[in-house]
């Protein structure tokens, strides 16, 4: 969702209009941080996007996208030492089998300046693990400084078409959000990066996967993950693709689904939200979001192969 802070980061926020926000920070040391974007809202919560008041399509602010991406899962917090469950395991696998899926292409419609449509990349590779103590989301410079941290603790060379999603161990409390995504610099390389509470146990952020073989925390982290790793590759760096309320690809279908689960290269299968298709609506395709608009591909039920086959 297009430059919106969450209301619990104890933010005073200037409303122009639902959408278009200005946002100003408490703290002075605070107003270089670059919005989180794309926040994906947990089930009811408050500050989900308006409806477009026209046109529900996304459009074009003249930024770049990310038609290719390397994925670097960041896994931060004292209790991922110890861990014995799936989930650091299984966001691994998600990351491995998603390139090449007609989820991924959900995507690949939406283009930057001199770009043609085109089936884009996305390489992973295992995820590091920083086992100090984590901080929450409020603060987008301090996960960007973690990102940084990681990286260079693992002699990794940040990368210009990296994504670098970071898993805390903390829950998500009373914060309205599962998720978001933002962008910074490691140095001189610009990088994109994303945020996650632990969602084990979190009734807000469960998809209710009835996918066999994963817990809930794995089946809440693969769904979020899926929506913000879509929108750091159609609006990176806060001036791509979204719509007249602000609402990025992944927002305008969140907590929709179009089918049970959707399969991957590697043979996984995960219940993941669709994503909306400008395309699919001109063309009364895909499944409805929340305004009733036929318009999100999930890659399972409704797919987007007659653009990309």
């Amino acid at each position: 969702m297009k430059r919106y802070l969450v209301p619990t980061l104890l933010l005073f926020v200037a409303t122009t209009a639902f959408g278009q926000r200005e946002t100003q920070t408490p703290n002075s040391h605070m107003k270089a941080d670059p919005p989180a974007l794309g926040l994906h809202w947990a089930k009811g919560a408050a500050g989900r996007p308006a409806r477009p008041s026209s046109n529900p399509n996304l459009t074009s602010h003249g930024g770049p996208v990310m038609n290719n991406v390397t994925v670097q899962p960041i896994f931060w917090g004292t209790s991922w030492s110890s861990y014995s469950g799936d989930e650091m395991t299984g966001i691994d696998k998600f990351y491995a089998g998603i390139s090449g899926t007609e989820y991924a292409r959900t995507s690949d419609e939406y283009t930057g300046p001199g770009q043609s449509n085109s089936a884009g990349t996305i390489s992973s590779s295992a995820h590091l693990v920083d086992t100090s103590k984590a901080s929450g989301g409020g603060q987008t410079s301090a996960i960007l400084a973690e990102v940084c941290k990681a990286l260079s603790a693992n002699n990794i060379t940040p990368r210009t078409d990296g994504y670098y999603p970071v898993y805390t161990d903390l829950p998500r409390g009373h914060a309205q959000y599962c998720a978001w995504h933002s962008w910074g610099a490691c140095g001189g390389t610009n990088v994109q990066f994303a945020f996650f509470w632990k969602l084990d146990g979190d009734a807000g952020c469960d998809p209710n996967s009835t996918v066999s073989g994963q817990s809930e925390g794995l089946a809440a982290s693969a769904n979020v993950s899926g929506h913000e790793l879509s929108e750091a590759r159609t609006d990176p760096r806060g001036t791509g693709w979204y719509d007249s309320s602000g609402a990025e690809n992944a927002d305008k279908c969140a907590w929709h689904f179009g089918t049970s689960s959707v399969s991957f290269k590697n043979g996984s299968s995960w219940k993941i939200q669709g994503n909306w298709s400008n395309w699919a609506y001109n063309n009364s395709q895909g499944y409805a979001d929340a305004s009733g608009h036929l318009g999100c591909l999930d890659g399972g039920n409704y797919k987007l192969s007659n653009i990309f086959p």
